[in-house]
């Protein structure tokens, strides 16, 4: 699971840098400066998270457990569901999208807890 998790992050990182780089050139003409806004946002924390998914992935067997597993769900899950409704959101102009991202941040709230307690639980580093 953990290479597995080093490999999503890492491409997940990738196509954040892809989002960025599509949002601030072929995006700016096409909407209004507020949406934009929202792309970069759906960006930025798809790239944060995809470096927490990279870290967690080389911390190995120095974070086992349950809720490391839970953990990277959780926090993939985030990705898809906050930072991919608000690239929905932004590319097809349909607010209803705005309604589920709220889900995508309390997967990363989940996430983020869930490799806090694997920490604590953990041998020392």
């Amino acid at each position: 699971m953990r290479r597995r998790t080093v490999a999503i992050g890492a491409i997940l990182g990738m196509l954040a840098v892809s989002a960025g780089a599509f949002g601030a050139h072929a995006l700016r003409a096409q909407v209004t400066p507020e949406r934009l806004e929202v792309f970069k946002t759906a960006a930025h924390y798809q790239l944060i998270h995809a470096v927490l998914l990279v870290a967690v992935g080389l911390a190995g067997g120095k974070l086992p457990g349950r809720a490391t597993d839970i953990g990277v769900l959780a926090l993939f899950g985030g990705i898809l569901v906050f930072s991919g409704s608000l690239y929905l959101l932004v590319l097809t102009d349909t607010p209803m999208w705005g309604a589920v991202t709220p889900i995508g941040g309390v997967l990363f709230h989940v996430g983020w807890i869930c490799i806090a307690i694997s920490a604590l639980r953990s041998r020392p580093m």
